[in-house]
């Protein structure tokens, strides 16, 4: 079947009965693996006392997902759209399942500890787009709306889940619980998933292999650079060869895409503008979003004296916040449209984290992150909303892998920026040194605001 012939088949179909029970798993599929983001960052002491980990150690067993994820989600995006991704949500959430299991039985050695990591990266870049085109293809007009606002509201509140988690695991049976758990929810998803997925066609053809080698490689050496830029600053040799590399290996994939007969992503694709204002509002979005656990972690524990347990329970407000703002803007995107939501949204976010930034409370931060919470949850609807208005089922996939995408470089980039910003902080803990973070987060979000303000063709 040709793409437009399929495109028009699939919204003429009948509605999938099995769609909203599909969401919820796909959703809780989605959490898990960003939940494995912040619930790993917290068992990291006790990681490198049993296996005796340096602080490089440490940092690779923290970043290698990522790296891995983020480099390889475009790809996953592209083999969802050739294969169908039904195959590939279950191809992925396989490969992250037994990768968590490998991670668990490492606590005789960093190698294994590692390589896993590395695989459960591998199985989250297949999942996530796959699962995401899944969505895109499964619902449609006003209802696909409110399942990108439930599919946002849980990957917005994964990060604060998973701080409390593995404060609860690490301080309870022990770090290697926070990757078992991934077992046995996996194992339920994946049965679930199985008989609730209906099948969905691929497109054929080939994947364009050096295109995806290109553009791999360019995004791991960009993260890996905004991950090193906090570590050792933004002017540090690790962090602008890194960058160089990758921005190389993006002119050379422009060139690729340009010359292959069945490139892996449409040019024209990145030149409609509200696919360009999705995946700038995902990248705002995620990085405001990881400043505030990022920030709120450090001021909690250091000059509050919260444990790391308490620390989680405090961010659920946060989480709260956020599944609020997601679900409320997935039912009004549709009469509002995107540029009123995303606008709302970061204004939202900007004056919470003004009143985080302005006033020394631990009342006032956890009521004011929870405020930026529900403005940032609903800018992450609006960016969904904007990409997926320009986008064919049968470039599901790959859109969705953009958007992924432009979510790793948001967090990468967020947790660089605020601890540069706060660096006073880091290394001596005070409000005072704390708070320009938070005003650096506000100016952004409003910045933006106003930006979104700019009218644009496709969208409201």
């Amino acid at each position: 079947m040709h793409a437009p012939d399929q495109a028009a088949a699939e919204a003429a179909a009948a509605p999938d009965p099995r769609r909203w029970r599909t969401l919820a798993l796909l959703g809780v599929a989605q959490l898990m693996l960003i939940v494995d983001v912040t619930v790993v960052a917290i068992a990291l002491p006790d990681m490198g006392a049993d296996l005796g980990l340096d602080r490089a150690g440490l940092t690779w067993v923290a970043s290698s997902y990522a790296l891995v994820f983020g480099g390889l989600m475009l790809l996953g995006g592209k083999t969802a759209d050739i294969l169908g991704p039904r195959r590939v949500v279950l191809a992925g959430l396989t490969v992250f399942v037994a990768a968590s299991l490998l991670a668990g039985l490492a606590t005789t050695g960093a190698a294994m500890l590692l390589l896993a990591r590395a695989l459960q990266g591998v199985g989250a870049a297949a999942m996530s787009p796959a699962a995401l085109s899944v969505i895109a293809r499964t619902f449609t007009g006003a209802e696909l709306s409110r399942a990108l606002g439930v599919w946002s509201a849980l990957g917005g509140a994964g990060a604060a889940v998973g701080v409390l988690l593995g404060g609860v695991l690490t301080s309870g049976p022990g770090w290697p619980w926070v990757f078992y758990v991934n077992v046995p929810v996996g194992a339920v998803l994946l049965i679930g998933l199985i008989r609730s997925v209906r099948p969905l066609p691929g497109s054929g053809g080939r994947l364009d292999v050096p295109g995806a080698a290109l553009v791999t490689l360019a995004t791991g050496a960009v993260v890996y650079g905004l991950v090193a830029a906090g570590d050792h600053g933004w002017l540090s040799a690790d962090t602008l060869v890194a960058v160089v590399v990758g921005l190389v290996g993006y002119v050379l994939f422009a060139v690729r895409i340009r010359a292959a007969a069945a490139p892996l992503v449409d040019p024209a694709l990145l030149r409609r503008r509200p696919v360009l204002r999705g995946l700038g509002l995902i990248f705002v979005a995620t990085a405001l979003m990881i400043s505030v656990f990022f920030l709120g972690s450090f001021v909690l524990q250091q000059l509050h004296g919260f444990t790391a347990l308490e620390t989680g329970l405090s961010f659920l407000p946060v989480a709260v916040g956020t599944i609020l703002g997601s679900s409320l803007a997935g039912r009004v995107l549709p009469r509002w449209g995107v540029r009123t939501v995303s606008v709302a949204g970061l204004l939202v976010a900007a004056a919470g984290l003004a009143a985080a930034a302005g006033i020394f409370s631990m009342t006032v931060l956890v009521l004011a992150t929870s405020v930026a919470g529900f403005g940032i949850g609903a800018a992450f609807v609006a960016a969904a909303g904007s990409l997926f208005s320009a986008v064919q089922p049968q470039e599901a996939g790959v859109g969705s892998g953009a958007l992924s995408t432009f979510h790793e470089f948001g967090a990468a980039t967020g947790v660089s920026a605020v601890s540069s910003v706060a660096a006073a902080a880091l290394l001596d803990p005070g409000f005072a040194a704390f708070a320009p973070g938070y005003w650096f987060a506000a100016a952004v979000a409003l910045v933006a605001g106003l930006a979104s303000l700019a009218p644009l063709r496709g969208t409201r």
